[in-house]
């Protein structure tokens, strides 16, 4: 029996679970401004993706890594929602 399928899914599940509440804390504390530091991680996790000899830790970092990029576009969406009044403004930070 292969459950390496099932341990990807449950990681990819476990990382987008992740990175929704950590797209709206960053858009609340920082704004759209921090698009860079997804950025950049997403680029980090993709070049460790490449050198990671296990295929299931390979998946998972590459999962990641475009889990970041995803995150970039969910941060402007964020911003929207925010305007929209869907989710609470900071007060202390600047429109």
């Amino acid at each position: 029996m292969n459950c390496l399928g099932i341990i990807v899914g449950l990681a990819t599940f476990i990382i987008i679970g992740i990175f929704h509440p950590l797209v709206i804390k960053a858009e609340y504390h920082l704004g759209k401004r921090c698009w860079w530091m997804f950025a950049l991680a997403g680029v980090g996790f993709a070049a460790l993706s490449l050198f990671i000899k296990s295929l299931v830790w390979a998946t998972i970092t590459g999962v990641t890594a475009f889990s970041c990029f995803w995150s970039i576009h969910e941060l402007f969406e964020q911003e929207n929602r925010v305007k929209k009044g869907w989710f609470p403004a900071n007060p202390k930070k600047k429109r």
